[in-house]
């Protein structure tokens, strides 16, 4: 009778999820209560400071500054002519301008980024386009280890 898809002829009145984007599916991270995602469009263009508090997906264009605590992703149609502070950066359009990654940046196939970049980790898909240098820092909780500082210490006291 009704809902039943095994009677011939019958089409579902029912709409099928859509394919999962794997561009979305890749800039979310496991939802908690307190995070919100904020996004600029493909249409919306911004020129200035840009600063968010919260997860940003750009898939606009943005010239100017732009800054963001957690995780910030550029959509395919991401245009950015900005020096770029982000948390995590995973990036699908294009980058002109230097970018400072506290923990991870991930540069996917089709993207472009000239600029220098200075994050803790980097992953760069075959098909990327990187055009500057790479500075790696030590990730925000580790410490150099004691030894060598104690080492260093009396060989200056001789």
């Amino acid at each position: 009778m009704w809902g039943k898809s095994s009677e011939p002829g019958f089409k579902s009145m029912v709409a099928e999820p859509p394919a999962p984007n794997p561009v979305t599916e890749v800039a979310r991270m496991p939802a908690t209560s307190s995070r919100t995602t904020s996004s600029i469009g493909k249409t919306i263009r911004l020129y200035g400071e840009v600063f968010s508090e919260v997860e940003l997906y750009l898939d606009g264009e943005v010239e100017g500054s732009l800054e963001v605590r957690h995780l910030l992703t550029i959509g395919p149609s991401g245009k950015v002519k900005a020096n770029v502070k982000a948390r995590d950066l995973v990036v699908w359009g294009t980058i002109d301008g230097d970018v400072e990654v506290h923990e991870r940046i991930s540069i996917m196939k089709g993207a472009s980024i000239v600029g220098d970049i200075k994050t803790a980790g980097i992953v760069i898909e075959d098909g990327a386009y990187f055009k500057g240098g790479i500075d790696i820092i030590k990730p925000a909780g580790t410490k150099e280890p004691e030894a060598s500082a104690s080492l260093v210490s009396s060989a200056a006291a001789r």
